[in-house]
């Protein structure tokens, strides 16, 4: 879908890069210097369109409304809402001094980020319209919080290092840890299961599992190097790319953990700690940062071209469309990381 020598991928595989009806496809790209977010207009045969401009967006931060046509993404220690149709932008809240990561969007209107924020970490939580914003602390870097699908007023996130997963009530009470775990069971990459509710993740490298939000109650479903993960809306089926070894993208049902090869990415998947089965640690951040290149950051697991977690445009972070009939994914297979859509059987 693109060819720029440029940096290029899709939104976070939590979040969708198609408006409903596939209309329209987003992308991330910095063809035009800085990060910014542009629309493949009439998918798949329109043109691309620019939408922001102006300072860089965080690269992996747009998150698209359910009518399509409003784009919510962090430039900066802000939460900015984007009107497709107009390219109005609107600053919803500004919190000084913060790194802030994706926005999740829950259903009745409500965002919540991970921050950082005068060396405190926790959770930016507030109404999209910009009232009530605060902030929930917790002890330790904050991940992927996410709104329940269907019980938006919990909040599921990570915390990084173990133990992982995490839910809090987003005014602040009923803070608990839903598994508690040590560093070297690797679990990465949890998100909810469609519309049923409950929790899938993976233990890298071994297995990709689920927890019932409910119970508590654990089950694997299938196991192999599953790595990012992607549910369809009915909890059914989880599309998901591989590393160490890199074996494709594939489709699993979840019923019977059968798994369809999708296709190959053939992306570089860099990040030293992929090659491990335990969180990175401070030692890890530290010998990574010795050896960087630049300073500049897209998230805080990373830092700058050599990481512990790696480059993110490296990981091909596959994701349904509006309709589920097709994939898309990142690949630098050619050189540069582009965007590319595949047909589901």
């Amino acid at each position: 879908m693109t060819t720029a020598a440029a940096i290029s991928h899709a939104t976070y595989f939590l979040q969708s890069s198609f408006t409903p009806g596939d209309e329209a496809m987003i992308f991330i790209s910095n063809r035009s210097g800085a990060f910014q977010l542009f629309e493949i207009s009439s998918f798949p045969h329109g043109g691309i369109r620019q939408l922001t401009d102006g300072p860089a967006i965080h690269a992996f931060s747009p998150a698209i409304r359910g009518d399509g046509r409003t784009i919510y993404f962090v430039r900066g220690a802000e939460l900015w809402e984007l009107d497709r149709a107009t390219l109005k932008e609107r600053r919803i809240v500004e919190l000084e001094g913060a790194q802030l990561g994706e926005p999740s969007l829950s259903v009745d209107g409500w965002a919540v980020m991970a921050i950082k924020q005068r060396g405190a970490s926790g959770l930016a939580v507030g109404k999209v319209d910009g009232s009530g914003w605060s902030v929930i602390a917790f002890p330790r870097t904050v991940i992927h919080p996410q709104f329940h699908p269907t019980e938006p007023e919990w909040i599921e996130f990570s915390g990084d290092p173990a133990p992982r997963m995490h839910r809090v009530r987003r005014d602040g009470s009923k803070m608990e840890c839903l598994f508690d775990h040590g560093n070297n069971h690797f679990i990465v990459h949890e998100t909810f299961l469609g519309a049923k509710g409950d929790l899938v993740y993976t233990v890298w490298p071994k297995a990709l599992r689920v927890m019932e939000w409910n119970t508590g109650r654990h089950h694997i479903i299938t196991e192999f190097n599953a790595w990012h993960i992607t549910p369809n809306r009915a909890g059914t089926q989880i599309l998901c790319d591989t590393n160490h070894p890199d074996e494709g993208i594939f489709v699993v049902n979840v019923a019977t953990g059968a798994r369809e090869l999708v296709c190959l990415s053939q992306s570089s998947n860099q990040g030293s700690q992929w090659r491990t089965s335990r969180y990175a640690l401070a030692e890890d951040f530290a010998a990574a940062r010795s050896n960087a290149k630049s300073e500049a950051t897209l998230s805080w697991m990373e830092v700058g071209t050599d990481t512990v977690y790696g480059p993110q445009w490296t990981h091909p972070h596959p994701s349904f469309s509006s309709d589920e009939s097709k994939a898309v994914f990142a690949s630098d297979k050619s050189g540069w990381p582009q965007v590319y859509v595949v047909e589901l059987g």
